[in-house]
């Protein structure tokens, strides 16, 4: 009996004194939360699709709160209205943010760009871009495998059958990024959504020299800088051969589309054009006037 009461107490003891240490050890190494954390990640949408720059939702919620300023930051699947939840919460003035979406820069459709050899492979860009460059001429262009479709979250991505190259739903797009990561050849680009979401972009990203370019591809851009010259506001670079339009000082004259011998700069969302004859009917009437008086 004895020996029993014994080793109760003696575990006891060893209880007691390992609890001891226990709560000691849980003081000493706490780490503080701050409760705003939750509180932010909760109205987050909890893609974690790392659109925001950040290792998910949670992520991007710690750095709000510790940065102590919204500036520069954008959960883009939640948008401006997500980010003035944030900044309720945190007393802070969300930053507007301007609308990004995905846009894929190559226009070499089937139709386009021919295909030379045939693929029998894995049917994954990544694949295909790591073995050789494609069934076409063009190296630089959509490979449509759909990398792009499977990182996608959104469903906002899909590949044309009829064509054989990626589409990006801009009503699902939320600009994350994912596409763009996913993507070996490099042709999937965050743009502005713009005015009345009206963008205007090279669709092309091959570097080789005018005549190797257009062998490959029919719209494919050639390097022949003439719309450099037509840009008035300085807006289209030149470099390796390509043309690209920086989507913050472009102003949408659509200049730069009319000029282009090949078709390969893009104008979306835009309304048609008036024929030429009706824009310069008026004028004609007004100087006939002018002239019988």
């Amino acid at each position: 009996m004895n020996v029993i009461l014994l080793a109760v107490i003696s575990l006891g003891g060893i209880g007691i004194v390992a609890a001891i240490v226990l709560f000691a050890a849980s003081k000493k190494f706490a780490i503080y939360e701050d409760p705003r954390i939750a509180k932010v990640a909760e109205v987050l949408p909890q893609a974690n699709c790392g659109g925001c720059g950040y290792p998910g939702c949670n992520g991007f919620a710690e750095a709000c709160v510790k940065a102590g300023s919204l500036e520069g930051k954008l959960c883009p699947v939640g948008g401006q209205a997500v980010m003035e939840k944030v900044a309720g919460i945190l007393g802070l003035d969300a930053a507007d943010a301007t609308p990004k979406v995905a846009v894929i820069r190559c226009n070499g459709t089937c139709e386009n760009r021919a295909k030379n050899t045939v693929y029998d492979g894995a049917r994954t860009c990544a694949i295909i871009s790591a073995t050789y460059g494609g069934e076409t001429g063009c190296s630089y262009g959509c490979l449509g495998a759909g990398d792009c479709v499977a990182a996608c979250q959104f469903g906002a991505i899909s590949i044309n059958p009829e064509t054989g190259i990626a589409e990006v739903d801009e009503e699902k797009c939320t600009a994350c990024g994912a596409c763009v990561k996913a993507c070996p050849k490099g042709i999937i680009e965050l743009r502005n959504k713009g005015k009345n979401n009206r963008r205007v972009y090279v669709s092309c990203m091959n570097k080789d020299k005018g005549a190797v370019t257009r062998k490959a591809c029919n719209v494919g851009c050639i390097g022949c800088g003439k719309c450099v010259k037509t840009c008035p506001f300085e807006a289209i670079t030149l470099a390796n051969n390509l043309a690209y339009i920086d989507y913050n000082k472009c102003k949408l004259c659509r200049k730069c589309v009319d000029e282009c011998p090949q078709s390969a700069i893009i104008a979306v969302n835009f309304p048609p054009r008036k024929p030429k004859a009706e824009q310069d009917a008026p004028a004609t009437a007004d100087n006939a006037t002018q002239a019988e008086a």
